[in-house]
């Protein structure tokens, strides 16, 4: 069982900045994958970012949405994985959820493949 709580989100105007923080607990492995995905009202959820591990390596992965602007990071001491979120835009609007997956090494964008999920911080970008 792994317990995933995120929190840093607020409002903020387009091109600004913020950080979000997840935290695991559990009986989480830093060989998880970890991943963020994101919900806008009246639209579906969509894959924002991950990490996966391979061949003793972490890799970072962002959607092309977000490529250039998002920064993902995992600090495996603290068990806290964050997003840190520049140049924001309108579009970036929604709720923005943490998730865990045992194995996810190719389907890190799928949120089928992930086991955990927090319950989501709210993230605002005025125009």
């Amino acid at each position: 069982q792994v317990q995933l709580v995120e929190s840093g989100g607020g409002l903020v105007q387009a091109g600004g900045s913020l950080r979000l923080s997840c935290a695991a607990s559990g009986r989480s492995r830093s060989t998880y994958t970890m991943g963020w995905f994101r919900q806008a009202p009246g639209k579906e959820r969509e894959f924002v970012s991950a990490i996966t591990w391979s061949g003793n390596t972490y890799y970072i992965h962002y959607a092309d949405s977000v490529k250039g602007r998002f920064t993902m990071s995992r600090d495996n001491v603290k068990d806290m994985v964050y997003l840190q979120m520049n140049s924001l835009k309108p579009e970036d609007t929604a709720v923005y959820f943490c998730a865990a997956a045992r194995y996810g090494n190719y389907g890190y964008h799928d949120e089928k493949e992930y086991n955990y999920w927090g319950q989501g911080t709210q993230v605002t970008v005025s125009s």
